[in-house]
Order: C-alpha cells, then structure tokens, then sequence
C-alpha cells in the first residue's frame, strides 16, 4: 500500500474504503461480508474508512467491525456532519454524540461537514457557532481532523475552501470530466494541481 501524509504527518492510505455500499442481507447489511471485507482491507494496508451519518447502517457496522476486532486504533474513521438536515448547535451536538456511539469510538479521525453544494451552507453553520464547536471538539480531542465534502461548482468550492483553515477536503473527480463539480480549477489551491 502506499501512502500519503496528511497536513499534520499522519500517514494516509492512498486508497480508502467507502462505506456507502456495504453488501445488503435482507433489510440491513450483511454484517459478515462486510467484517471479512473490512478485515482484508486493514490487513492489505488500507488505513481510511469513509462513512456517514446518512448511510443506513454504515457507521454502527463500521463500529462493531472494528470494535468486535481490536482495530480501531489500526484505523482513520471518516465519517459526515449532516449539515443540511440540521439547525441548531443542539441537533449538531446530538448527532454528533449519535455518531460517535454508533462507531463505537471517543473521536472521529476525519470530520467533514457533509455535501456542501453553496457557500451559503457554510454561512448558515457559522451563523449557528460552528467556527467554536469545531475548536472546542479538536481541543478535546474529539475529532482530530476537519473538512468538508463538496457538490457544487467550482467558484463556491474555492470560496468555502478560503473561508477556513480545513484540514482536508473530500471532492468528486473525474479524469474524463475534469470540470464539474470542484473541478481541476478547484484542486489548483489545495495543492494537486500538476497532473
């Protein structure tokens, strides 16, 4: 496996596992592929586990794999803030505490604010006190790593991208379709733009 450091050292498993689509059994995940599917992965090297609070089921199957296996500390959990559902730092400190007991875990390694599509879904968590709360989760140690994930066009993505000192950033490309969404314009300023 190869590697990459993020902003602060850490070594990065260039490829993650999404959690998104574990394999279905019936109404829910079937917990023992995705465990042998999980296992394989950690034990090939990969160290990035992308999930969400949307993803039905994801975050607890997650948590009980690496819980019910001692790996967590083997691991870097990223899972999302869903921002666009939420209003009011109350339902955020609750989903919040949701997600850290669904993944069976005190701290999320890689945080994001989920599927910003417009810089005015950035203003609406700052207008709610989101700029503190994040301080006062790294300070705790609670997350360790904040970003966001992006859906929109290219000048919203470089204006969120500017409005903080995010620590990573999750964005849709494709060699095929290098203009949409974020776009190779938008990954110059995050320090990936020689291909």
């Amino acid at each position: 496996m190869k590697y990459r450091k993020d902003r602060y050292g850490n070594e990065i498993s260039q490829l993650g596992y999404g959690c998104m689509r574990f394999t279905k059994k019936g109404a829910g995940i079937d917990y023992d592929k995705a465990e042998k599917e999980v296992l394989l992965a950690i034990e090939k090297g990969v160290n990035y586990f992308d999930t969400a609070y949307i993803y039905s089921g994801s975050e607890e199957c997650l948590g009980r794999i690496l819980d019910e296996n001692n790996c967590r500390d083997k691991v870097n959990i990223a899972t999302k803030l869903p921002q666009y559902m939420l209003r009011s730092m109350k339902a955020i400190e609750k989903t919040f505490a949701e997600e850290l007991s669904r993944l069976r875990t005190d701290h999320v390694d890689y945080y994001l604010m989920h599927m910003f599509t417009d810089y005015s879904e950035w203003e609406k968590l700052k207008a709610l006190g989101i700029e503190q709360w994040i301080a006062d989760r790294k300070a705790d140690g609670s997350i360790r790593n904040i970003g966001f994930s992006y859906h929109g066009n290219t000048d919203s993505f470089i204006k969120i991208l500017n409005a903080y000192d995010w620590d990573f950033c999750q964005v849709q490309y494709n060699y095929l379709d290098e203009h949409s969404q974020a776009g190779r314009r938008g990954l110059q300023p995050c320090g990936y733009g020689i291909f």
